[in-house]
């Protein structure tokens, strides 16, 4: 899907459940939740463009493969945390949102640190 077809389903979607406001609110969130389903699987599909796209990269540069896993660890965390969250918010469970959100960074904050480990191990071994 391109970005015209995601934009219309997107819009379409609202506008249906905008319909279910006034009566059911909960098939509204239920619209709502399905769109961004079929929005987040065709995002999912295109992640391996870019995982295409590191690999190139690291064939240009000695980068090891861990990182290049690492990234797509932090992508994948921060789509679905993402996704999650503004379902969580947007069926009005803004703390549910934001506990998802926190729990997020501190993931991907623990699958970094062996990066600033290795990066302080770099540093002290220059300026020994």
């Amino acid at each position: 899907m391109d970005i015209v077809q995601i934009a219309l389903l997107g819009v379409a979607g609202t506008l249906l459940a905008i319909q279910f406001k006034g009566g059911k609110t909960e098939y509204g969130i239920y619209i709502c939740a399905g769109i961004s389903l079929l929005i987040f699987f065709s995002v999912i599909g295109r992640i391996s463009v870019v995982a295409e796209r590191l690999q190139e990269i690291t064939a240009y540069i000695d980068l090891a493969p861990v990182y290049i896993e690492m990234l797509l660890k932090m992508l994948g965390i921060t789509f679905v945390a993402e996704f999650s969250s503004a379902l969580c918010r947007d069926a009005g469970y803004q703390t549910i949102a934001q506990q998802i959100e926190v729990f997020a960074k501190l993931a991907v904050l623990v699958l970094g640190l062996p990066v600033v480990f290795s990066l302080l191990e770099m540093i002290k071994d220059f300026l020994a």
